[in-house]
């Protein structure tokens, strides 16, 4: 069983920030049939950021009782054989927020990207927000250069992602207005559809079937495309049963 989640945003608890994605995260743990799962936290987008580590310890840690350990790809250096052994023994993987470039760059380098992948297709929970949402999809709305410039005068741009998942995925749909006017003009020039995914909102998609799963009633996804010279952008329900993911993949109005 294939189990990808990935998150459009939210705050875990950071320090002066309230907890958002509890309900989302719980589910995630859920999913493992696990009591006290073992979770891989991967904050390389972060570059490694201790405090993320910290936060993330702390939360799926101390609050949601699971078994926290980090891969640390910056600043430690792990052989083949190694990274598989920690990623494997994971029944969870989870991605965090920052730079996405910079972190598959650094995936690709150290083939974390295949061991990832294999991880996957082995029935290891692969989850995360942001960065590590968006990283799984074929391509991706990213702001990667407002960390190489004024974070007020950056531009988003396409770029491509792993592609375990035919479509695109644009996060923080709801408190980012930027992405609306990007997200419009990438799917010109885009195959396929895209998913726009607000902060508390996830796409779950377990094997041929899917969920939206949220953590406020307010969030939600949509799914985004043009046709015919006219642009949609159709809500996708949060319900509580799983669905087939085939009508939610092509350009038409179902989901």
């Amino acid at each position: 069983m294939k189990i990808l989640i990935a998150i459009g945003g939210g705050e875990m608890g950071r320090p002066g920030y309230k907890i958002e994605t509890e309900q989302i995260d719980k589910e995630i743990i859920a999913l493992s049939g696990k009591e006290n799962p073992k979770l891989l936290f991967i904050p390389t987008a972060s570059s490694d950021s201790k405090g993320y580590i910290r936060v993330v310890k702390k939360y799926f840690g101390k609050r949601l009782g699971c078994k926290v350990d980090s891969l640390n790809l910056i600043e430690g250096v792990f052989s083949c054989k190694e990274l598989e052994n920690k990623i494997f023994s994971a029944d969870i993987v989870y991605v965090g927020g920052g730079n996405t470039y910079k972190m598959l760059k650094i995936w690709k380098r150290n083939n974390v990207d295949n061991i990832l992948k294999k991880a996957w297709e082995k029935g290891k929970i692969i989850s995360g927000l942001s960065a590590g949402a968006v990283c799984w999809f074929k391509y991706f709305s990213s702001d990667t250069r407002k960390f190489t410039t004024s974070k007020s005068n950056y531009h988003l741009m396409r770029l491509k992602g792993l592609d375990w998942i035919g479509v695109s995925y644009v996060p923080h749909f709801d408190t980012e207005p930027r992405r609306k006017t990007h997200l419009k003009k990438m799917m010109r020039r885009t195959v396929g559809v895209a998913f726009a995914v607000e902060n508390c909102c996830a796409v779950l998609i377990k094997d041929n079937q899917y969920r939206i799963i949220t953590s406020k009633k307010t969030a939600n996804a949509y799914k985004v495309f043009w046709v015919k010279g006219k642009y949609y952008q159709i809500k996708i329900p949060a319900l509580k049963e799983f669905k087939g993911i085939s009508n939610l993949l092509r350009k038409n109005f179902k989901t």
